[in-house]
């Protein structure tokens, strides 16, 4: 297996990976909607994605992270937004190895923090997230204003 920074000519396969993502979040299938904003994100350089791949190329899972900031412990953060591993890739350490160089890029650029969330019943993303050392957060709730869908109900 082999995890690299995603770069434009990996779109088709990256937004074949988002979508299922999304869908996963119970968000309706859109692969041009997928394919729009990963091309933003990667041309205008707002997140860093990386990739894992097998060795016959097949794109197997993605973890995207923005940068960020944390005013109280006064420095860099990254913000792991999405991580995901199509079924093939699934119980073969992708995400670990893909979590691993979300790790590696917060101490090669100084962050102080990564941080994520995960649906609260998707108990195995948070036996990984554990495993790695993420600490699950019990003095805050996390809030949020969803504009995207504030004229859909």
């Amino acid at each position: 297996m082999q995890i690299r920074q995603a770069k434009l000519g990996d779109l088709e396969a990256l937004a074949e990976l988002f979508d299922l993502y999304r869908q996963f979040y119970e968000y309706p299938q859109d692969i041009g909607l997928a394919r729009r904003y990963l091309a933003e994100r990667i041309s205008n350089r707002e997140s860093v994605i990386y990739l894992a791949q097998d060795d016959g190329g097949m794109t197997l899972g993605f973890v995207q992270l923005y940068p960020s900031f944390s005013s109280t412990l006064a420095g860099k953060v990254w913000i792991l937004y999405d991580l995901f591993v199509r079924k093939e890739g699934r119980r073969q350490g992708v995400a670990r190895a893909l979590m691993n160089r979300a790790a590696h890029l917060a101490r090669e650029t100084g962050a102080v923090e990564i941080n994520l969330a995960t649906a609260t019943n998707n108990t195995q993303a948070q036996a990984l997230y554990e495993s790695l050392g993420y600490k699950r957060d019990d003095q805050f709730y996390v809030y949020a204003l969803n504009l995207a869908r504030e004229g859909m109900e």
